[in-house]
């Protein structure tokens, strides 16, 4: 299992991670933050999510999935692609009235990031830098100890790195989740042990009896995270796998910009 990096689109390059415990391969890409907008409040002209979108899901187009290759590209004005979000906050796309795959944003190294499912999963995507854990950051109220080890011997010992690499894992499980950390603690999502090595990790993620409790729409579904380091910064991608909850994506919509 690796990333393959495809032709660039429109001069951007669309990165694929392989499948994770038999899940649909997953496409994810990056744009460059307006430098004068501070992380959080914005992106350049507000269309980096949106051209990003659009270059996805082209994309996923051209790699004829069956469960998408029946859908035009988002360039048809008959047929609009719209990212929607549920009552949680989850964005998706909405392929004319239909539900479409899971799609997924954060924010990093300068960067806008996106990534969209190829299959039914739901998807969550974060990035966390380095220097974000410099200093007295609380780690022990953040993460459990025994992840704390395993990751830290990941990355030789450096808790600055271990606690970026944990905390884009757990940032990326809620987004998948489609809830926020006011709804579960970060200690409350288990990092178990890393499957493979090399440079890029696969973690299988617990959910404690706590955080099912408050999130049932966990219960019964595997969770794995992909994690890459890019540059001072770790990139991780969460899966949830098995019957995707129900929701009602009328709250936002949002069109996509050809």
């Amino acid at each position: 299992m690796g990333v393959d990096v495809a032709q660039p689109h429109h001069g951007i390059a669309v990165q694929t991670l392989s499948p994770v415990h038999r899940g649909g391969p997953v496409f994810y890409a990056s744009l460059p933050r307006d430098p004068v907008t501070p992380k959080g409040h914005g992106t350049s002209g507000g269309g980096a999510k949106h051209r990003l979108v659009s270059i996805l899901w082209e994309h996923l187009v051209t790699m004829e999935s069956p469960l998408w290759k029946c859908h035009p590209s988002s360039g048809r004005a008959a047929f609009p692609v719209q990212v929607v979000r549920d009552p949680f906050g989850k964005p998706h796309l909405l392929l004319g009235e239909k539900r479409g795959p899971a799609i997924s944003f954060s924010e990093g190294g300068g960067a806008v990031w996106a990534a969209l499912c190829g299959d039914e999963s739901d998807i969550g995507i974060d990035v966390a830098e380095t220097d974000e854990f410099q200093g007295d950051y609380p780690v022990h109220r953040v993460f459990n100890a025994q992840e704390l080890h395993q990751v830290g011997r990941l990355v030789g010992g450096d808790v600055e790195k271990a606690s970026a690499l944990l905390w884009s894992i757990k940032e990326a499980v809620v987004k998948a989740l489609g809830c926020g950390f006011h709804l579960v603690e970060p200690r409350d999502i288990d990092v178990r042990p890393s499957v493979e090595g090399d440079g890029e990790y696969t973690f299988p993620v617990c959910l404690s009896r706590k955080a099912l409790e408050r999130l049932p729409m966990g219960a019964g579904r595997s969770i794995w995270v992909r994690s890459l380091p890019e540059a001072k910064m770790w990139l991780s991608i969460a899966f949830l796998n098995g019957q995707r909850r129900s929701g009602d994506g009328r709250r936002c919509r949002i069109p996509i910009v050809p």
